[in-house]
């Protein structure tokens, strides 16, 4: 059994699938057709790649009258972002504060 984490995992693995992620984050709110359009690939397939990516809780739906809108949902890439590259980041950006503190103190102190 996939644990939510390797959802995302396996979601963002496939390149067709971060085409539609990145079309969602640079308009959110897109309908099935709208989300077809440019792509070579089937609405089946579309389908097939936003049902893996809701599992994965990327992407969220809200029904507007007949049509069903997809918006992107960075939370759990910024969870992956914390838990693996995040706690690194925080150790670099420490050091650099304190090599700013270090260069800017008064040499006459």
């Amino acid at each position: 059994m996939l644990t939510g984490e390797d959802k995302v995992f396996k979601a963002l693995a496939d390149s067709s699938r971060r085409l539609l992620l990145d079309r969602l984050r640079e308009k959110g709110g897109l309908t099935l057709g709208e989300l077809c359009e440019g792509h070579d690939m089937s609405r089946q397939a579309v389908t097939k790649h936003l049902v893996l990516l809701e599992s994965a809780n990327l992407v969220v739906t809200k029904k507007q009258g007949r049509e069903k809108l997809h918006f992107l949902n960075p939370v759990p890439i910024h969870e992956i972002y914390m838990r693996w590259i995040g706690k690194f980041e925080r150790n670099r950006l420490q050091a650099l504060h304190n090599l700013k503190q270090a260069l800017q103190e008064d040499p006459d102190d």
